[in-house]
């Protein structure tokens, strides 16, 4: 572990006395508290509630407090810092003398008030807050055609679950768990399948409930709010009035006009190209997209994409051929250079 100066951890100075410690190491364990602040940002709250917890054990104690001391500026050079084996863990007697009466509880039922209950059993007994579990909140990128499809999407979240070498209740025997230092959860990674909703809009929220953060001491589990993310695919694209998608024509169509199928987000229909349409043509079709948070249906837009059939008959390529050699303007546009610039 690297060396830390715990002088600096807890904002004190190497002269402090004891009280004045303990009032900077409750000040900074009341903010730094994993259970305190939300989901996404409780990963380095903990690091740091860590950090704070190790550098009161040591500084508490009058001899680690010496022995520390007697480092002098090494840390400055880099060097490790291994605490014994023994001094990685403190005591329950030691939190209940540090925090008065009540113990290490007394701390946290001024920040959870009557939340806080008595754990039975032992040969001494500790009170632990019981909290329902806090909800987490995600986000998940639902391209517009698996909006449309529907079905099931498959995603990874990293969440918290109940501490394995404690059972969540953050003590080993007389000691604070050495895995979660008291927290009683550690991070945790699960795979969820998501059923996707009928009519799918962009900022909607899902509720998956008891999928959140685990409650304390056996308390009710938070929910999993997932917001979608609606975002342009390989087919359909989010533009800002509306869906539009390419739809390809043959030559043929977009010169004498025709009518073609067009896959749209409220279902298939009809749609009429007429005639001359150019390449590149933006088609409306009015309340063919997809629904906003109140249920409008906003708009389709066919772009249109002038190709050609995959496979072409003998007779089609004879004509194409005929139609070339028949001569007239050159195609323009795009990065196409007319002869004269070539």
């Amino acid at each position: 572990m690297e060396f830390q100066d715990y002088y600096q951890v807890l904002g004190v100075g190497r002269t402090a006395n004891a009280d004045e410690i303990k009032k900077a190491y409750r000040r900074l364990a009341l903010e730094w508290h994993p259970d305190r602040h939300p989901a996404e940002k409780r990963d380095a709250a903990e690091t740091k509630f860590k950090r704070i917890s190790e550098a009161y054990e040591v500084l508490s104690d009058a001899e680690k407090r010496a022995r520390f001391d007697q480092l002098g500026e090494s840390y400055r050079q880099g060097e490790q810092f291994r605490p014994r084996a023994d001094e990685t863990r403190t005591s329950r007697e030691n939190f209940e003398g540090q925090f008065g009466t009540g113990g290490f509880s007394e701390f946290f039922e001024s920040v959870f008030g009557d939340q806080l209950r008595r754990q039975a059993g032992g040969a001494r007994s500790h009170r632990r807050f019981r909290l329902r579990g806090a909800d987490v909140e995600a986000e998940m990128a639902l391209g517009v055609g698996d909006a449309i499809r529907g079905g099931k999407r498959r995603f990874e979240i990293r969440g918290r679950k109940a501490c394995d070498s404690c059972g969540g209740v953050g003590f080993s025997g007389e000691h604070v768990c050495p895995t979660c230092v008291g927290v009683g959860t550690t991070p945790s990674a699960r795979t969820i399948d998501l059923a996707i909703p009928e009519r799918a809009y962009d900022g909607m929220i899902v509720r998956l409930r008891g999928l959140g953060e685990p409650g304390s001491e056996g308390a009710e589990a938070g929910d999993l709010l997932i917001a979608l993310r609606i975002v342009s695919d390989a087919t359909y694209r989010i533009v800002a009035d509306g869906i539009e998608a390419d739809v390809p024509v043959a030559p043929w169509e977009a010169t004498f006009g025709a009518e073609v199928g067009v896959a749209t987000p409220t279902g298939a229909v009809s749609l009429k190209i007429p005639a001359a349409t150019k390449s590149g043509a933006r088609l409306r079709l009015r309340s063919k997209g997809v629904a906003d948070a109140d249920g409008k249906l906003g708009d389709f837009f066919s772009v249109i994409r002038i190709a050609l059939p995959r496979e072409l008959t003998p007779r089609q390529v004879e004509l194409l051929r005929e139609l070339g050699a028949a001569g007239g303007a050159a195609v323009e546009g795009g990065a196409r250079a007319s002869k004269e610039s070539e």
